[in-house]
């Protein structure tokens, strides 16, 4: 999700994550300083679907239809044991991803007007953005330090709603995934 310059949202824009708190030790530091969206209030995460609705549309409607669709979905086991690249981006990558993919799909099915990334990219590539904006040899050298911290595993229950306010992004309710 927030994986650009603060400066490009919004507010009023919304997305949907997935927290991965038992990354935040490994990866803090180095987003602190080389992710935007992390000194922007974003917890480490995995982006589910951004942009999504705007703040205004989500209603008690829009929240009821969210629980149930992902109240569908089982809870995720996740393994992180290596690093992907985008240009100029470095992130850990969860395995496994199909269900994280799934979860794109079925809300993106569900709002079509929210295509993944506003429909910049035809592929869904679950990660957990660590680096942002940055030459090679930077990610190489982020890249060297997680690779001595990995693996680790977390266990993902819930998506999280994000709204940027103009400034941060402010968390809301949660909604659960089946255990």
């Amino acid at each position: 999700m927030a994986d650009d310059s603060t400066s490009r949202f919004q507010a009023g824009q919304s997305g949907l994550i997935v927290r991965v708190p038992d990354a935040e030790l490994v990866v803090r530091a180095w987003r602190e300083r080389f992710d935007p969206s992390a000194r922007a209030g974003v917890p480490a995460h995995i982006t589910v679907l951004f942009p999504f609705l705007g703040e205004s549309r989500i209603d008690e409607r829009v929240c009821s239809a969210l629980t149930d669709v992902l109240g569908r979905h089982h809870s995720i086991d996740l393994r992180f044991e290596s690093c992907g690249r985008f240009p100029g981006v470095l992130y850990l990558a969860p395995e496994p991803d199909a269900e994280l993919r799934r979860l794109t799909e079925v809300i993106a099915d569900q709002w079509p007007e929210a295509p993944p990334y506003g429909g910049q990219f035809t592929e869904i590539v679950p990660h957990l953005t660590v680096a942002d904006g940055q030459d090679d040899a930077v990610l190489d050298e982020i890249e060297a330090d997680l690779l001595s911290k990995l693996p680790f595993t977390s266990s993902v229950s819930s998506v999280d709603p994000l709204v940027h306010d103009g400034v941060k992004w402010q968390e809301g309710a949660s909604f659960a995934l089946r255990e």
